[in-house]
């Protein structure tokens, strides 16, 4: 399985991210992982009630996420826009994880969850990042596609400047200068 990714800006576009160049959210585990990574849970918390209900779920709301990601960016038809934002803001009702904060064996405050996260409310803080990001203008104006080849990664461009080109300088940036340095290479030997 490839890698997943965290470096889009936001936990709603890391969502999206999952379906790139395949699909990531096919069974419980990856999904686990990926709450996990994202941030969504402590790293430590059980997700052993997680069941095959759920990578169906979170694939929904990636679709109609990404229909509004792109709807914004002028990449899709409007016409499953409405349905899209309903949904996503169905989703967005269902009460977030509630954290607390509780001393760790070391004595430090960590972050916990009051209980178990259920699939709806772990789908809720997923869905009110969506409503957040393109609600909000400065985040929304952020809003780019990777410039890399065949690459549909959106990201929040919080670079100073606004300059940032590629989804990771180190994936699809990192392709480019190759393929740059290649081209140059092709071209100084030509006689």
């Amino acid at each position: 399985m490839d890698e997943l990714r965290f470096d889009a800006g936001r936990i709603c576009l890391d969502l999206l991210a999952t379906a790139h160049p395949v699909e990531r959210l096919d069974a419980v585990t990856p999904l686990t992982a990926w709450i996990r990574g994202c941030g969504l849970v402590p790293p430590d918390t059980a997700l052993v009630h997680a069941d095959a209900s759920w990578p169906p779920a979170f694939r929904e709301l990636r679709r109609n996420t990404g229909r509004l990601v792109h709807g914004w960016l002028g990449r899709a038809e409007t016409g499953s826009y409405d349905l899209a934002l309903a949904r996503v803001n169905d989703a967005a009702r269902a009460e977030p994880p509630a954290p607390r904060a509780v001393r760790g064996e070391d004595g430090r405050l960590v972050r916990e969850l009051a209980g178990p996260p259920t699939c709806a409310a772990l789908l809720a803080a997923v869905a009110r990042d969506a409503v957040e990001l393109l609600t909000d203008p400065v985040a929304r104006a952020g809003l780019r596609q990777c410039a890399g080849d065949n690459c549909p990664i959106v990201y929040v461009d919080m670079s100073r400047g606004r300059r940032r080109r590629w989804c990771s300088s180190e994936v699809c940036g990192n392709r480019e200068r190759v393929a740059r340095h290649r081209r140059r290479a092709a071209l100084a030997s030509q006689p």
